[in-house]
C-alpha cells in the first residue's frame, strides 16, 4: 500500500507535467473510482474540463491538484459527453516488460533529463530519482503545506476547488503520451494540454479500486491563516516533513494519548503519512517496542522517535519509496528501493542488524509488527 514517499513521488512527477496545464478532456471508464466525488460522472467531466491545473500538493497520503478556471477555452477543448462507457471486454493489458514512451517529470536512474520524453520501461513513479534524504525532505517539505500564491507564473489564480487523488490500496497516476494504449485498469482518463510539454494523457489506474479522483471544495486550515486543504482532507493531521508541522503541539497530544505507540502513530489525525512499514523501521531505529504505552515515552524518547521517522521517509523518499503488495507490484510495473535497505518491517527470522538476534513478527492490528525483542523492550515510565 502507498504510504506518504509513495505518494510524494507520484506527486513529484506529476508537478512539472500538470502545473499550468488546462484540461481539455476526461473520460471515466469506471464509475467506482469517483466514491469520493460528490455527483455523477458527466458532472465530475463537465466541471473538469477547461480547468487549468496548479502545482500538485499533498497531506500525509492524500495528493490533491487545485483548479483554476480559464476564461477563454483552449482550441479544441472536447466537450464531455453523456452515457461515458467502460472500456471495450476483453481490453488486455501491455504485455509485461513491454516498453512505452512515458513522460519523464524529473530525473531518472537512467540519466534522461527532466522534461523529456524516452522509451523507458512502463512505470509509474515516475519522480523516482531524489538525490538524498535530505534533498528529498528538503523539495518535499515546499509542496505540503497548502500554502500557494494567488496568482503564480504559470497559471491563472487558483479557485476553490481542487482535484483530489486517493490512491487507496493499489492506486497510480501514469503520465502518457496522447494516443499511448489504454490499459484494462484504467479507471479515468485526463486529456491535458501543457505550454511547454503539449498533450499528453493523465491515466489513473487502480486494480483494486478502493481509490479515487473526486473534485472538493478547498476550507481553510484550523492552525495556519491562508492555506487551504480539500475537505475531505480537513481532518488529517499535518505530517513530519510538513515545514508547518509542530513537534512541541505532537508531543504534548502524544503523552495524552492512552494507548501504544504504534498505534499513536498510525493515528492520522494525529500525524499523517506513516504506515505499517514506516513505522516499524523507525520504532526499530529508535529501539522503542511497537506496544510501549505513550503515557510511559519519556520526552527524549518521543523526540529521538520523531527524528527517526523524518529520518526514515527521507531515505525512502531519495530511493524511491518501498512497494511490497504482490498486486500493487504488478499495477505499479516497478517497486521502491528503499525495500533493499529495511531492518525490520518483513525481516522475520532475521538477524537484527544491531544485535543479531532473530526479529520478530507479531500480530498487530488486522497487519504485523516487526521488532527486535532485544533491543526494543517495552520500558517503565
Amino acid at each position: 500500500m502507498p504510504e506518504l514517499p509513495e505518494v510524494e513521488v507520484v506527486r513529484l512527477g506529476l508537478a512539472p507535467a500538470v502545473t499550468g496545464a488546462t484540461v481539455t478532456g476526461v473520460t471515466v471508464f469506471d464509475e467506482r473510482s469517483l466514491r469520493r466525488h460528490d455527483g455523477s460522472s458527466e458532472d465530475f467531466a463537465s466541471r473538469l474540463v477547461g480547468a487549468a491545473l496548479a502545482e500538485p500538493r499533498r497531506r500525509g497520503k492524500f495528493l490533491w491538484v487545485p483548479l483554476a478556471r480559464l476564461k477563454t477555452p483552449p482550441a479544441g477543448l472536447k466537450t464531455p459527453l453523456a452515457g461515458l462507457k467502460p472500456p471495450p471486454a476483453g481490453l488486455k493489458p501491455p504485455p509485461a516488460g513491454l516498453k512505452t514512451k512515458e513522460f519523464l517529470a524529473v530525473e531518472a536512474p537512467n540519466g534522461v533529463s527532466s522534461g523529456s520524453w524516452a522509451e523507458t520501461p512502463s512505470f509509474s513513479d515516475t519522480g523516482r530519482a531524489v538525490s538524498d534524504a535530505s534533498v528529498a525532505v528538503s523539495d518535499a517539505s515546499a509542496a505540503v503545506s497548502g500554502v500557494g500564491p494567488a496568482e503564480s507564473e504559470s497559471g491563472p489564480a487558483e479557485s476553490d476547488t481542487a482535484l483530489v487523488v486517493h490512491l487507496g490500496m493499489s492506486g497510480q497516476v501514469l503520465l502518457r503520451e496522447p494516443g499511448a494504449e489504454v490499459g484494462r485498469l484504467t479507471r479515468i482518463q485526463l486529456d491535458i494540454e501543457h505550454p511547454v510539454h503539449g498533450e499528453l494523457r493523465v491515466d489513473f489506474v487502480d486494480q483494486r479500486i478502493f481509490g479515487s479522483m473526486a473534485l472538493d471544495d478547498l476550507v481553510p486550515t484550523a492552525d495556519a491563516p491562508g492555506e487551504t486543504v480539500p475537505s475531505q482532507v480537513a481532518h488529517i493531521a499535518r505530517d513530519p516533513i510538513d515545514p508547518a508541522f509542530d513537534d512541541d503541539l505532537f508531543f504534548a497530544r502524544l503523552a495524552k494519548r492512552n494507548t501504544g505507540v504504534k498505534r499513536a502513530m498510525l493515528d492520522q489525525t494525529l500525524i499523517s503519512g506513516i504506515g505499517n512499514i514506516y513505522a516499524d523501521e523507525a520504532l526499530w531505529a529508535a529501539r522503542i517496542h511497537y506496544d510501549q504505552p505513550t503515557g510511559a515515552l519519556s520526552r527524549p524518547r518521543a523526540k529521538t522517535l520523531l527524528a527517526e521517522v523524518r529520518l526514515v521517509l527521507g531515505k525512502a523518499l531519495a530511493e524511491g519509496g518501498t512497494s511490497f503488495d504482490a498486486q500493487y507490484l504488478n499495477v505499479n510495473g516497478e517497486s521502491g528501493y528503499f525495500s533493499h535497505s529495511l531492518n525490520a518491517y518483513g525481516q522475520q527470522g532475521q538477524p537484527c542488524p544491531r544485535c543479531g538476534r532473530p526479529i520478530v513478527r507479531e500480530q498487530f492490528m488486522n497487519r504485523g509488527s516487526h521488532f527486535c525483542a532485544h533491543c526494543q523492550r517495552v520500558r517503565a515510565a
